[in-house]
């Protein structure tokens, strides 16, 4: 079990006391105090600045020699030269946070040499905590996780609102604003597919990549190459995170529209 280590349980623990407070503050309705837009479309709260800082000390204290990398502290090239970072979002789903809605995450890994080696989301509005190491699987709550096996792309469970006409022979399930859980959901067979296409941060899913993994789920970008992380652009184009049996037709459906975008950008 992941849990064992005593490193892991000091990691756990610093994810779990912040993810705690974001709680208190979700309950109390506080998030509603103060709030704003980094760019259109991008919310971002008092609570995402608090529980960075709590975040940075607490994990920092833990591993001195490893880098930093969040989405609320602004990036410096110090991590680049180091061996691993810590990858945080301090809470994923900030949208679903701020509407009192529970599908939202605390998101942290651990990234050594370009691979995630610790990812822990805390989702504590759900009662839920995954924790994933690499090379001993994953759990949530404690239970082992295993992806699902689905061989055809017709028919799976994406956790989406509304999905393209093209992709219509596709299953619509519950889609948590955080794209950390929707991920989680397939490692824990909840669903069959996370796709996206457009440019998005390592902090979004360098936790849950390894949750799935370690689960037996794929995770590529959105051509189907291996995700990196550390990067000194911390961005990869697209996600695409399935069952290994359908990764490859997921990968030909995907990838012509990746491209297309790719081209005109």
């Amino acid at each position: 079990m992941p849990e064992a280590d005593p490193h892991l349980r000091a990691v756990v623990s610093a994810v779990a006391d912040a993810a705690d407070h974001a709680l208190t503050l979700w309950a109390n309705g506080e998030t509603r105090v103060r709030q704003w837009e980094k760019v259109p479309g991008h919310p971002v709260c008092e609570a995402d600045l608090e529980l960075d800082a709590m975040l940075r000390t607490s994990l920092t204290a833990i591993d001195p020699m490893a880098g930093w990398l969040s989405e609320e502290t602004a990036d410096t090239v110090h991590r680049l030269g180091l061996s691993r970072v810590w990858v945080v979002d301090p809470i994923d789903g900030t949208r679903d946070y701020l509407r009192g809605r529970p599908g939202w995450a605390v998101s942290v890994a651990l990234v050594e040499d370009g691979a995630v080696r610790i990812g822990i989301l805390a989702a504590p509005a759900r009662n839920e905590l995954w924790i994933a190491r690499a090379g001993q699987g994953a759990t949530r709550n404690g239970k082992m996780l295993k992806a699902g096996s689905r061989s055809l792309l017709p028919g799976a469970r994406v956790p989406a609102d509304q999905l393209p006409r093209a992709d219509r022979d596709l299953i619509t399930v519950e889609k948590p604003n955080s794209i950390a859980l929707r991920m989680a959901m397939v490692a824990a067979d909840e669903a069959d597919l996370v796709a996206t296409v457009r440019w998005g941060n390592e902090w979004d899913v360098a936790a849950a990549a390894l949750i799935c993994q370690e689960a037996g789920a794929t995770v590529t970008d959105a051509l189907g190459d291996p995700l990196r992380f550390n990067r000194p652009q911390p961005t990869a184009f697209g996600l695409l995170c399935s069952a290994p049996g359908i990764h490859r037709a997921a990968t030909e459906r995907l990838a012509p529209r990746a491209q297309e975008i790719l081209g005109r950008d």
